[in-house]
């Protein structure tokens, strides 16, 4: 029995009525999928993390998602595994005509892009997919989201020329939240730091910077950092709650002088 085959079977078993485990045969598409994304942001850490035990594992969470969602498909008379993976291998085969089609394989990467592109608008509109955004997932996290929405217009002229008249409208955007700030309309507020956030997101995409990655980088140095606090404040036998912003600002300062050090 091949592994794959081997964890099929241990899915079929855990959704049977009967016999099976009560909180997988209750689930639903809807339920699984949050942990399906839960599962790919954790894959996502393994790798950044470098931890590749880990990310063995992860990988492992992460296929079963696929199993558990194939499993329910097939329940319903949809699809079965088999049918993910064909679909995905022709997917592939179609979409790289310079390896495994008739095109000349020694095609530069601008070029196999490009057609990378052209057959995926095909695909799009073999789906009565016409619109420019159509097929741009609505499930993805929203800064992702913003970044392949921007990019998908890029590619048919709306976008600016350079990275300059996106810090333009940056400042701009800065400027009418803080309007909205003042006057004490949070509503407009609200839908101006959302306008701000997807500035940003088109120029980490200018810059080729995958927006999501920068600021998971963010986070982690924001928590390395507090951690930094946190370690200082306790050989004094104190914690954050017992010091004030200016003694915290200047462990953090200091914490970035020691980043620079090391």
């Amino acid at each position: 029995m091949s592994p794959i085959d081997r964890l099929n079977g241990i899915m079929a078993r855990l959704r049977a009525p009967v016999g099976g485990c009560p909180w997988d045969v209750e689930q639903t598409f809807e339920t699984i999928a949050p942990y399906t994304l839960e599962e790919a942001y954790e894959v996502a850490d393994a790798i950044e993390r470098g931890d590749m035990d880990d990310l063995k594992s992860e990988l492992g969470d992460l296929l079963f998602q696929v199993v558990f969602h194939a499993r329910m498909a097939e329940e319903q008379g949809l699809f079965v595994f088999d049918d993910v993976a064909n679909a995905i291998a022709d997917k592939l085969e179609r979409r790289h005509p310079h390896v495994f089609g008739e095109e000349a394989a020694k095609a530069d990467g601008v070029a196999q892009k490009a057609r990378w592109e052209d057959i995926k608008a095909a695909e799009r509109k073999a789906k009565a997919q016409h619109g420019v955004l159509d097929d741009v997932p609505v499930g993805l996290p929203a800064l992702a989201r913003a970044a392949k929405l921007t990019k998908r217009a890029a590619r048919v002229g709306f976008d600016w020329p350079s990275t300059a008249e996106v810090l333009d409208k940056l400042d701009e955007e800065v400027g009418e939240l803080k309007a909205e700030i003042v006057a004490g309309d949070l509503d407009k507020a609200r839908e101006e730091l959302g306008d701000l956030l997807f500035v940003m997101a088109n120029l980490a995409r200018k810059l080729g910077v995958e927006p999501e990655d920068a600021l998971r980088g963010a986070n982690a140095k924001f928590v390395r950092r507090f951690g930094f606090i946190e370690a200082e404040l306790a050989k004094a036998g104190r914690t954050p709650e017992q010091s004030d912003l200016a003694e915290m600002d200047g462990l953090w300062d200091a914490a970035k002088v020691a980043e620079r050090a090391g």
